[in-house]
C-alpha cells in the first residue's frame, strides 16, 4: 500500500516533498479567528479556564520514537469519587500537518470540571512523517491511556476518542479500526487495546474519496491530504481510500456523536457511515450549528452547546 504504485504506463513515486521537518504554524487559533471574525463579527474565543477542582499535569511522555518524544497532557478532577470516571482523549485538527494540542485545553478544562479525565495528545505531522504516521501514535496515545485507568480513577472500557476536523476523521478511523494489527503500530504500549469504548467527530471527513467531499483538490496548490499520503488522490485512490473511517464502519463501532458546522463537505460521508451503524443497532447522534464556521468549536457562541452535546452523549452511552 505505501510503495510506488503502477497507473496504465506511468509510476508514481511517493513525495517526501511536505516533510520539511519545520513545524507549520499556518493552523492556530488566532489565526482562524482572523479569518472567522470576518463573516461572524460576535464570535469570541474561549480562553483557557481556571478551575480551582481542576488538576494538570502537562508535557507527560506517552511514546518515544527514535530520539522523538511524544507528549499529552492530562486535565482532571480534584473532587474525590467512589466511581470510575471516563476518560476522553481530545486530537486537535489542522490538515495533519499544522495545528496545535494546546488549542484544546479549554475544551479539556471545562470537561474535566464536569467530572472527565482528559487528555491531549500531540502526534507526528505530516512535516515530520507521511500517513500512517500519526494513526500510529495516536493508536499509541489510547494505549497509554487505557494503561494509567488506575492512576488517573477513570474505567478502562470507557475510553472516548474525540477530535476536530483532522483530529474528529482520526477519531473515527480510531473507533473504526481498534485493535486492528494494521495499524497499530510497533512502538509504545504494545501490552494494552487500542479499540475506543465511544468517538465524538467534530466536523472531520468520514471518506477522503466521497463524492460529496473536497479534500484532495490540488488545482489551486498542494492539498492537506495529499502533503499527508505523498500521493495525491489521483496517483493512489486506494490509499486515500485505505485511510477512510468509512471503509471500516462495522459492527464494532462505538456510538458516535457527530457535531458538525454549516460546511457540508467536512462531513463527507456522514450518512453512509450512519447507515452502518444503524444496521448494526449502533447508538449515533447529529448535531449540527446552522451558520457556523468550520472552527466553531474554538468559539462562543458554540463552544458551550458542544460542551454540552459531549456531556449529554456520554452519558447516555456509559450510563452515568
Amino acid at each position: 500500500m505505501f510503495v510506488s504504485i503502477v497507473f496504465v504506463s506511468k509510476v508514481y513515486g511517493q513525495s517526501y516533498k511536505g516533510v520539511t521537518g519545520i513545524r507549520d504554524s499556518s493552523y492556530s487559533t488566532k489565526n482562524a479567528y482572523k479569518y472567522d471574525v470576518k463573516t461572524h463579527p460576535s464570535i469570541m474565543i474561549v480562553t483557557e479556564f481556571h478551575f480551582n477542582s481542576v488538576k494538570e499535569k502537562r508535557d507527560i511522555s506517552y511514546c518515544e520514537i527514535g530520539k522523538r518524544k511524544l507528549n499529552l497532557d492530562a486535565f482532571y478532577n480534584r473532587d474525590k469519587t467512589n466511581s470510575k470516571r471516563t476518560a476522553i482523549i481530545i486530537i486537535h485538527g489542522g490538515g495533519w500537518r499544522t495545528g496545535s494540542r494546546e488549542q484544546h485545553y479549554p475544551m479539556a478544562q471545562k470537561l474535566a470540571s464536569l467530572g472527565y479525565v482528559c487528555f491531549t495528545p500531540e502526534y507526528r505531522l505530516s512535516t515530520e512523517a507521511l500517513f500512517p504516521a500519526a494513526i500510529y501514535d495516536i493508536k499509541a496515545v489510547i494505549r497509554w491511556v487505557r494503561e494509567n485507568a488506575v492512576a488517573y480513577n477513570f474505567d478502562a472500557n470507557q475510553i472516548a476518542v474525540l477530535g476536530f476536523s483532522a483530529g474528529g476523521e482520526m477519531a473515527s478511523f480510531m473507533g473504526t479500526t481498534g485493535n486492528m494489527p494494521l495499524f497499530e503500530g510497533t512502538s509504545c504500549n504494545l501490552n494494552a487495546k487500542s479499540n475506543a469504548n465511544a468517538v465524538v467527530d467534530i466536523d472531520g471527513t468520514l471518506s477522503f474519496v466521497h463524492p460529496d467531499g473536497r479534500e484532495g483538490d490540488d488545482s489551486k496548490g498542494i492539498s492537506a491530504g495529499t502533503y499527508w499520503f505523498g500521493y495525491s488522490k489521483a496517483e493512489n485512490l486506494k490509499l486515500w481510500e485505505a485511510a477512510s473511517p468509512l471503509s471500516y464502519v462495522s459492527a464494532q463501532t462505538p456510538s458516535t456523536l457527530f457535531i458538525n458546522s454549516a460546511v457540508p463537505w467536512m462531513h463527507a460521508g456522514r450518512e453512509d457511515y450512519i447507515k452502518v451503524l444503524d444496521k448494526n443497532g449502533i447508538y449515533s447522534e447529529v448535531k449540527e450549528f446552522e451558520g457556523a464556521p468550520h472552527s466553531f468549536c474554538l468559539y462562543e457562541p458554540w463552544f458551550s452547546p458542544t460542551i454540552q452535546y459531549i456531556d449529554n452523549f456520554l452519558t447516555k452511552v456509559f450510563n452515568k
